[in-house]
């Protein structure tokens, strides 16, 4: 379920008060999903169980030679297309490589939407993949070299638990608050990089 313009609204209202009366440049992204880009999976996996059909009939019935060859390759082409079900596919996948992948779009999207390209460096991503139920901040070097990782866990936490409750404007706008929290002790405000990006949720 997306963001409504309600919903954007008020986490873009957040944005702009933390920056109000902070140094930093913070946008939001919301993927409903990590899996933007096919992996190779669905195809391993239906290779290897089209590779076991011709073993199972030889083995277990008389069927003839090209009739076993037209099963397996229609047990390939099946799973294959049941494999790229994006639901079926996510299943799938382990959780680590789901986490990579979502770890990966979150730094893509860091770069794209202009974060490391503020001029004092100080641009916050706050990303979730909501159908990963993965969430993570990413600071660039003008405040991270400043804060360590550990102090971003309450503002992931605070996502977090207002994802599990499908409030995801609930959670930016909370973990908003904590990273203005974190932002007044290091970084006060300039005129430097003021308005330097879009205060705005993007949902993709």
């Amino acid at each position: 379920m997306s963001l409504t313009r309600q919903d954007e609204a008020r986490v873009e209202a957040a944005i702009r008060e933390c920056e109000r009366v902070t140094g930093g440049q913070i946008v939001c992204v919301l993927a409903e999903s990590a899996m933007v880009q096919r992996t190779a999976l669905p195809v391993l996996l239906a290779a290897l169980a089209s590779l076991l059909v011709p073993w199972l009939l030889v083995a277990l019935t008389q069927l003839p030679v090209l009739t076993v060859l037209l099963l397996q390759v229609l047990v390939f082409v099946v799973l294959l297309m049941l494999g790229t079900v994006p639901a079926i596919e996510r299943a799938l996948t382990p959780p680590p490589v789901r986490r990579a992948l979502a770890w990966r779009l979150a730094a893509e999207q860091f770069v794209v939407r202009g974060l490391s390209r503020t001029p004092d460096r100080c641009g916050i991503l706050i990303f979730v993949a909501r159908a990963e139920r993965y969430a993570r901040i990413i600071a660039d070097e003008g405040i991270s070299r400043h804060v360590p990782a550990a102090e971003w866990r309450a503002a992931v936490d605070a996502l977090i638990t207002e994802m599990r409750e499908n409030r995801d404007a609930d959670g930016f706008v909370a973990a908003i608050a904590f990273c203005s929290q974190i932002l007044k002790a290091h970084r006060p405000p300039t005129t430097t990089g003021a308005n330097a990006l879009p205060d705005r949720v993007y949902q993709i």
